[in-house]
């Protein structure tokens, strides 16, 4: 599931460029440090994607992701350019001679700036966020395997990095120096994210949290105060006070993640919030050249007869925003295909909607059926999100654990009970049955449903029940998924004080030991977690009525906010109590759909 938290600031951040770059008010950057924000929430994803994946297939899979949209604007731009008249430039910031043809290759892999004609600097100048971006990526592994071993002084280094340029007064060659510098300037705010992704920023004390933010915030305000650049007051031109402000405020918005339930219910900003993010880099790449063709636009619409004396002067900025924005969207339809292509999704001219779903076949070995009221669902057909990070994702799940529970349900199927494999019952989750559930009765897709969804599922009746022990006069009726002589192995509904309808195996501890291995999240067909139940350590209340434990408790005692977001969640473990977990590999699979937008 996406955190529609961290799209919304992404979202703002991206207009927030936009906005900046079309009237240039210095107050935008300590407003909202656009930057900063992006770089922290690129660091919270590439972690996400290090902690599950290998470091390798992790760079080259948001390497594919970024660099096609990239080819396309210098596959039209250099072109242009040149036919513009870049190779008379000799005295240009970037001159087209023989001694600097090289630096077209930053056009394919950006370990620079790519280069442009004077002419068109509005074009290229924002592209060094790209190659600032490659270079986090590249260094990625190592920066995630140095975070995890030193934590918050690993967040500190550019900072005291910025300390030591500025003593010392060290350089490198200009393309090597920009490099450097922004990498000291927006270091702090990309390892941040990795401090986000496990959960660090969340378990700082309210109180520590404000008053570091005010002294940093401080800090950067006295430094802008007596190093003011170009402009007044803008962080853009002072990196050090640029550093300091961006790793304040992203401390700051990452802390507290606000419920997000609200936004689907306003309809247009959820779907522009999906459109920035699915779009994020097409807008990024094209939104300058935009801003550059409102003028010229705006004055062919002065041809035709309409003029800003019509309009009135005091409209001039918001018809110039308006412009702008019509322009980038404009370019969002002629070239934002070229994302999805990118990271191997069906092209979409306007995504507003979630990623397509396609219908995936799940291994047979790796079909792990779970019981959910009085059917078996699981395996068989499951639906994942298409895109790059998903194609991978079931494999390796043949943990000792795993082969444990599919074994143990193997054994505990009833002989005439349909299998998932008989039953297309899930949407939108991998084959072994955790996730939202639709339940239906065998052989057929009517849902079984009580009335109103409240209430216990109903237990089938006549010769397709599951006969708790004891329940039936033929042994071979009763489910024991260890043998029919042990009937510390059983299955068995839930009691009176468990009355979901549910059936989980028990464990060799007694019924105090219950083991459900895939009771997390939404299990029991939709279930939501209430936080407050004490009948079980951990506990939760599902939607029927019953009370069991929350896969994601790590113990008794051991409080956790039911509020906060997947990647919080600490590790789950399997067995071991009543909502014993689910393994990490699934927890892992099923956090990992926000891994699926680049920035």
């Amino acid at each position: 599931m996406r955190n529609r938290y961290l799209d919304l600031l992404r979202a703002a951040a991206i207009v927030r460029v936009i906005v900046y770059h079309l009237f240039g008010w210095p107050w935008l950057s300590l407003l909202l440090p656009a930057m900063g924000v992006m770089f922290a929430l690129a660091g919270s994803l590439a972690a996400a994607s290090l902690e599950k994946r290998p470091a390798r297939k992790v760079v080259f899979s948001r390497l594919r992701r970024l660099l096609p949209p990239l080819w396309l604007l210098g596959l039209i731009a250099v072109p242009a350019m040149l036919a513009a008249g870049w190779a008379s430039e000799h005295n240009g910031e970037h001159p087209f001679d023989t001694g600097h043809l090289w630096h077209l290759a930053f056009w394919i892999f950006p370990l620079g700036d790519p280069p442009g004609s004077d002419r068109a600097a509005d074009l290229w100048d924002p592209l060094w966020y790209i190659r600032a971006y490659v270079w986090f990526l590249l260094l990625s592994p190592l920066m995630w395997l140095v975070y995890r071993k030193i934590g918050w002084l690993a967040v500190a280094a550019p900072i005291v990095a910025i300390a030591v340029l500025d003593k010392t007064g060290f350089s490198l060659p200009d393309t090597a120096d920009a490099a450097m510098w922004d990498f000291v300037t927006y270091g702090a705010c990309w390892i941040a994210g990795f401090a986000h992704h496990d959960g660090r920023i969340r378990r700082i004390g309210p109180r520590t949290l404000v008053f570091l933010v005010l002294v940093l915030g401080l800090v950067a305000l006295y430094w802008q105060n007596g190093h003011q650049g170009e402009e007044h007051w803008d962080l853009n031109d002072v990196p050090e006070s640029q550093a300091l402000w961006s790793i304040a405020f992203v401390l700051l918005a990452l802390r507290w993640e606000p419920s997000m339930t609200w936004l689907p219910r306003v309809r247009p900003l959820d779907r522009l919030v999906t459109l920035l993010n699915a779009r994020a880099v097409t807008i990024y790449l094209w939104h300058n050249l935009a801003i550059t063709a409102v003028w010229p636009v705006l004055g062919l619409i002065a041809l035709g007869g309409v003029t800003f004396d019509d309009i009135g002067h005091g409209l001039d900025g918001p018809v110039d925003l308006t412009a702008a924005m019509v322009l980038t969207l404009l370019a969002v339809l002629a070239f934002g295909w070229v994302e999805d292509l990118a990271a191997r999704r069906r092209p979409r001219l306007w995504p507003t909607a979630a990623p397509t779903l396609r219908r995936a076949e799940v291994p047979p070995e790796e079909a792990v059926p779970a019981l959910v009221g009085a059917y078996p669902i699981g395996g068989g057909m499951a639906a994942r999100p298409e895109g790059p990070d998903f194609a991978d994702r079931s494999a390796g799940h043949t943990s000792a654990a795993a082969a444990m529970h599919r074994e143990q349900f193997r054994r505990s199927a009833p002989r005439s009970v349909p299998w998932a494999a008989d039953v297309p019952a899930i949407e939108g989750v991998p084959g072994d049955g955790t996730g939202p559930l639709r339940l239906s009765e065998p052989g057929t897709t009517t849902p079984i449903r009580p009335p109103g969804g409240t209430g216990p599922l109903p237990l089938p009746a006549g010769p397709d029940a599951i006969q708790p022990v004891g329940g039936s006069s033929d042994p071979d009726s009763a489910t024991r998924p260890f043998g029919d002589n042990e009937p510390s192995g059983a299955m068995r509904p839930r009691s009176a004080t468990d009355p979901g309808g549910a059936i989980h195996p028990l464990d060799a501890t007694g019924p105090e030991g219950a083991t459900r291995p895939f009771v997390e999240g939404p299990a029991f067909g939709g279930a939501t977690h209430q936080p407050g139940n004490t009948t079980e350590p951990g506990g939760g209340t599902d939607q029927f009525g019953g009370s069991r434990g929350a896969g994601r408790h790590a113990a008794p005692g051991d409080a956790r906010d039911l509020d906060a977001p997947p990647s919080d969640w600490p590790p789950a473990r399997l067995g071991g109590g009543r909502g014993g977990g689910v393994p990490d590999w699934f927890r892992q699979q099923r956090n990992g759909f926000s891994d699926s937008n680049p920035e």
